[in-house]
């Protein structure tokens, strides 16, 4: 978008159309921008809220959550550990964490007792520690056998169990995978199981796709999950190092029993990543009030087609 509103000013100040074919490449950049906008439009605050505000105070049925991508390479464990001592989760989930990171969060552990912890160096490793009593947890490899992905019950203080499912599925970028095959299909993979769950659900992860892709809008209608981010702002995460170039690509979606009680983009910590800290609340008398994606035959269709998309060739 900033891009294409660049190359548009460059054409109207330094080069003005005189061709028949300088007007059509401008009425094209116009068309385009006007697509992105429409793409980006339901995140800003003029567009549609797609979960309410929280009808009541924080109480024990709210689940605070942190997440982080820490850039493995990093070494300002500090900065983090601040972070979530003044946020003040109930859960936090670390990726891109191998065992010099897991070390230096490991002192949270008194006060996160309940731990699921895959610290591997290829920069897919994942540390998860809850203060909240966690059950049934696994480690899931969805699509390849090195990126990992957590599957678990959270206890809330009222008894209520919610299941919890983190993620952080490789990019599409040259230097690691040049196509999004498997990242979409462990993507859709968890809509799955998230739709099929007894429980309500929590979705969290750097999931390495915008939030108004084709692939993420497709992920709430299979799933019926919720974006907080929707009517309330983009809250890029990355990249925390370029003022200029930023998205949402660090996500936390929830089925529609849940309400808001807050969301935050938290300060960087040398990271490219900035942490993200949302404070949910269970109440299934809002899922009436929620507006929940409905997926269509197609949208249905095409998933299945993505999901079972050959990989074994990546």
């Amino acid at each position: 978008m900033v891009l294409n509103v660049a190359l548009i000013t460059f054409v109207f100040f330094f080069s003005f159309p005189e061709t028949s074919t300088d007007y059509i490449i401008l009425g094209l950049l116009c068309l385009n921008a006007a697509y992105l906008i429409y793409l980006i439009f339901p995140f800003t605050k003029f567009g549609s809220k797609q979960i309410v505000k929280a009808l009541h105070a924080p109480n024990n049925n709210n689940l605070k959550v942190f997440i982080a991508n820490v850039y493995q390479e990093n070494r300002n464990s500090d900065a983090y550990l601040k972070l979530v001592k003044s946020c003040n989760p109930d859960v936090v989930l670390m990726v891109e964490t191998h065992e010099w990171w897991q070390e230096k969060m490991d002192v949270i552990g008194k006060d996160y007792p309940y731990q699921l912890k895959i610290p591997i160096p290829n920069t897919y490793g994942m540390l998860l520690y809850s203060r909240l009593e966690l059950s049934d947890g696994v480690v899931k490899y969805l699509v390849k056998q090195d990126i990992p992905s957590i599957e678990t019950l959270v206890k809330l203080p009222s008894g209520q169990l919610v299941k919890l499912f983190c993620l952080h599925p490789e990019p599409p970028v040259p230097q690691e995978n040049p196509k999004s095959t498997e990242r979409d299909k462990e993507i859709l993979l968890v809509a799955e199981k998230a739709k099929v769950s007894e429980y309500p659900v929590i979705v969290m992860g750097d999931l390495n796709d915008v939030a108004w892709s084709y692939t993420t809008e497709l992920f709430g209608k299979i799933s019926g999950l919720l974006d907080p981010r929707r009517g309330r702002g983009f809250f890029n995460s990355f990249n925390a190092k370029y003022f200029f170039l930023r998205f949402p690509l660090d996500h936390i979606f929830c089925s529609a029993d849940f309400s808001l009680s807050s969301i935050k983009r938290l300060p960087s910590c040398n990271s490219d990543h900035f942490p993200m800290c949302v404070d949910l609340q269970f109440n299934p008398k809002v899922e009436k009030l929620n507006d929940v994606p409905v997926a269509t035959e197609t949208d249905l269709e095409i998933a299945e087609e993505k999901i079972n998309a050959d990989t074994t060739g990546s």
